[in-house]
């Protein structure tokens, strides 16, 4: 398979990293670790050696029995400087936890210890996750470090939202999960590499691309609300992708308690409502609207103000209606050059011939169809299967008209995803 460097650095988070190893080893990568002084507060150098089968380094000074090689390379006859060596041999260097110090010390172009000595020199996808308590994470200045690791082409994982280190703590900044950070390390090796990657291709510089994502929520009551299973993890990969080829990236978020990417313009909204007057704002300066965001298709006809009590009423009867096709009415409005995205959940067999009918209907550039009958894709997980459908004009002897083409994306990440769909984005705006 793939040979991954681990970079640990301080955090309470670290322990997830053994778990990480276990994962990649298992899957059949091949890892070799280095750790910051401080991590070794949190793990020791003895569990992440044991998970690897290879000796785990903190110090450029100190001898490294393998010299730079991974579990399945056999060492070199001399030995060479371990930060340059390490990094050679790897095909993706992941750096997880990433403290708030860490990252400082990268976005500076510092090399004070062996973690950061090899981000210098590497020459492979580097993949950051960031961990650290929410005030930390928020902090103006570790958003700007972060932005300009992404400028860079680094790939930020983003954390998590939940319960932090500290009793009572609790907000953004907890470090993905272990299957997420793998997911993320095997989508930069699908890349081919830092030269070919998304980030450093550049090839979306001056497009304005607006992106929705979650799910939208519609009051019953003050308390209660109807709403949908969304954790906007796609749109907040298509956000990330984007803004990783150089756009400009407008992110309206409805409901979504995942942090947005580095560089992305947050817009936060509830109801189907406040999309929608969001949505109408922003649409006029985009050049491509990717509209993966699940809103409810019936919202509460009456909602109640203060609180529905469970005595006043022994049945419920709630009168729903349709809320506005928010897509279709952007579209209608849409100047020229401007490309539109939509998505369809659909269920079972036929899922891609509904969405035809769709794609047409609503006037759009292309639609993004997935299966919520599968219960590996979709919906809260880190993983997805689409197909693409596209409408390509092509004249013939009667005229232009749409040819409806088709991409099936086989099961990936999120992150994998997204890129397969810009690609889409690109050719059709390039062939038109």
């Amino acid at each position: 398979m793939s040979r991954i460097l681990l970079g640990v650095s301080g955090g309470i988070a670290a322990y997830k990293a053994l778990e990480l190893v276990r994962l990649a080893t298992g899957a059949g990568h091949s890892v070799r670790v280095v750790q910051t002084p401080t991590s070794r507060r949190f793990v020791g150098e003895a569990s992440f050696a044991a998970l690897s089968g290879a000796p785990v380094l903190v110090s450029e000074f100190e001898r490294d029995p393998a010299r730079g090689a991974f579990p399945d390379q056999q060492p070199p006859t001399h030995e060479p400087p371990s930060h340059l060596e390490l990094v050679a041999n790897a095909d993706v260097f992941l750096i997880a936890p990433a403290s708030a110090n860490t990252i400082a010390k990268l976005a500076a172009g510092l090399a004070d210890n062996l973690l950061s000595s090899c981000a210098l020199a590497a020459t492979c996808p580097v993949v950051l996750a960031p961990a650290m308590n929410n005030h930390m994470y928020e902090h103006p200045a570790t958003a700007a470090n972060l932005r300009t690791l992404s400028a860079r082409g680094v790939q930020i994982v983003e954390p998590g939202v939940g319960r932090l280190a500290s009793v009572g703590e609790h907000g953004v900044g907890r470090l993905a999960e272990p299957e997420r950070l793998l997911g993320a390390c095997e989508a930069a090796l699908a890349d081919g590499g830092l030269a070919g990657s998304a980030s450093a291709r550049d090839t979306m510089r001056g497009l304005r691309v607006l992106v929705t994502a979650g799910g939208t929520r519609e009051p019953i009551d003050s308390v209660r609300f109807i709403g949908n299973s969304s954790s906007g993890r796609m749109g907040l990969a298509l956000a990330q992708a984007a803004e990783q080829r150089g756009a400009q990236v407008t992110l309206v978020a409805a409901n979504v308690a995942l942090a947005a990417p580095a560089g992305v313009q947050r817009l936060d909204v509830l109801s189907a409502a406040e999309l929608q007057r969001v949505c109408e704002r922003e649409f006029p300066g985009c050049d491509v609207l990717l509209m993966a965001a699940a809103v409810a298709d019936f919202t509460p006809a009456a909602p109640l103000e203060g609180k529905i009590k469970k005595s006043e009423r022994a049945l419920l009867e709630v009168a729903l209606e349709p809320t506005a096709d928010i897509l279709t009415g952007l579209a209608a409005r849409r100047r020229e050059g401007q490309t539109l995205v939509g998505f369809a959940a659909e269920h079972g067999a036929a899922a891609v011939e509904g969405a035809q009918v769709k794609l047409s209907a609503k006037g759009l550039d292309a639609l993004v169809v997935n299966d919520i009958s599968r219960q590996d894709i979709g919906f809260d997980v880190d993983a997805n299967e689409v197909t693409i459908l596209s409408a390509r004009n092509r004249v013939g002897v009667a005229g232009e008209r749409s040819e409806i083409q088709r991409r099936h994306v086989p099961r990936a990440t999120k992150a994998q995803v997204a890129e397969a769909i810009l690609d889409a984005v690109e050719s059709l705006r390039a062939s038109r």
